[in-house]
């Protein structure tokens, strides 16, 4: 049976397309411009609520990084009194 699957996947593919002759392909070649780019990160439905856009989760994210570095910079000079 497993013969039969990987047979009909081979013939669903045209004659024409027979990419044991193409060259100069390069596997992985925008990979590195990909992982600049792009950083998805899926929501909950009740925090994606709350933000109706990228713009509003980056502003209370920067929002959020601004108040633990007051605190860290608070406990670090309370540590040298």
């Amino acid at each position: 049976m497993r013969k039969e699957i990987e047979n009909e996947m081979e013939d669903e593919l045209r004659p024409e397309y027979d990419f044991a002759q193409m060259q100069g392909g390069v596997r992985g070649k925008y990979i590195e411009r990909y992982r600049q780019g792009t950083n998805l990160v899926l929501l909950d439905p009740d925090i994606a609520q709350a933000f109706p856009n990228d713009n509003a989760v980056n502003e209370a994210l920067r929002l959020l990084i601004q108040i633990a570095q007051r605190q860290q910079s608070n406990i670090a000079v309370q540590g040298k009194e």
